[in-house]
């Protein structure tokens, strides 16, 4: 263990056990080592970084589980903040200058104070935040806010990226109580509802439903995964492109001149997608359950 000259600790982790570990030694079964333990959350706890195609990737370590690991091993947000930056300026630099960054956060718990400093850490070496991947809804909000692009998933699906395409549950609906701007990219696995406007050059792609307390001028695909009978619906129905599924629709070259009210898009029996007034929506499904 050593210090350095601003008082912090850092703490070199090994890549593997000696040989002559316990449990090691042929034709003995393995037994828990509190040694191994201790090392393997140590390596668990550090930052990551790396890059991949063409893009930087920023990984956080996870929280801890006060009631199954050692509270003790945990970081503070200070120590992952100064860890952050030690990474950044340590050693030779193998990045461009205004390459982006993709933050891995997983279960971390993150608010808007947080990833901006981190934002700033970035830019002392010349990298930019784009994407924060997360489990967490809170810090899904936050980023979104803060105007990043964000994919939440869940927690299983971080652990198991090749279950990704599985049929699975739908996640607990994202609120986000923002305007997004051009460039930003929300991902859900479950139903996105929107209090702002999607502007022109922003998407959102949900496993459920997509709705949105004002104006749709961006991308929206529902049903991601495949479930046609997933909705989007808008004050203002003014898209670049509208996917439900498989379904795609585009806007027309030359917008419609009428006044503008609640409209919903969804797939029609023929597989068209089709956009109607809230009001006639709701009638139609309606009177259709009430003539079964």
């Amino acid at each position: 263990m050593a210090s350095d000259t601003s008082g912090s600790t850092s703490i070199s982790v090994p890549d593997s056990l000696p040989s002559d570990s316990p449990g090691s030694s042929e034709g003995n079964p393995p037994t828990a080592d509190p040694v191994d333990d201790a090392i393997n959350t140590l390596r668990e706890q550090q930052i990551r970084l790396h890059s991949e195609d063409g893009k930087i990737l920023l990984t956080l370590p996870p929280e801890i589980d006060s009631e199954q690991e050692n509270p003790a091993c945990a970081l503070t947000w200070a120590e992952i903040s100064q860890q952050i930056k030690q990474r950044l300026h340590a050693g030779e630099r193998l990045w461009q200058a205004d390459t982006t960054v993709h933050l891995m956060t997983r279960d971390r718990l993150l608010d808007g104070r947080q990833l901006q400093e981190i934002a700033d850490s970035l830019a002392e070496v010349q990298l930019r935040l784009e994407r924060v991947f997360t489990s967490r809804r809170q810090t899904a909000v936050a980023a979104a806010t803060a105007g990043y692009s964000v994919e939440q998933q869940s927690a299983i699906a971080q652990l198991n990226p090749s279950n990704t395409g599985s049929a699975s549950a739908l996640a607990e609906p994202l609120y986000l109580q923002t305007t997004l701007r051009s460039g930003a990219d929300i991902q859900h696995n479950g139903t996105v509802i929107i209090l702002g406007d999607l502007n022109p050059g922003s998407s959102v792609v949900a496993d459920g439903d997509i709705l949105v307390w004002g104006r749709l001028r961006g991308i929206a695909h529902a049903g991601a995964k495949g479930n046609a009978r997933c909705l989007i619906m808008a004050l203002q129905m003014e898209p670049t492109q509208l996917r439900i599924a498989d379904f795609v629709a585009r806007a027309p070259e030359t917008p419609p001149d009428h006044q503008y009210y609640p409209e919903v898009a969804y797939v029609t029996p023929q597989g068209a997608i089709r956009i109607a007034k809230a009001l006639d929506f709701y009638r139609s499904q309606t009177s259709g359950r009430e003539n079964k």
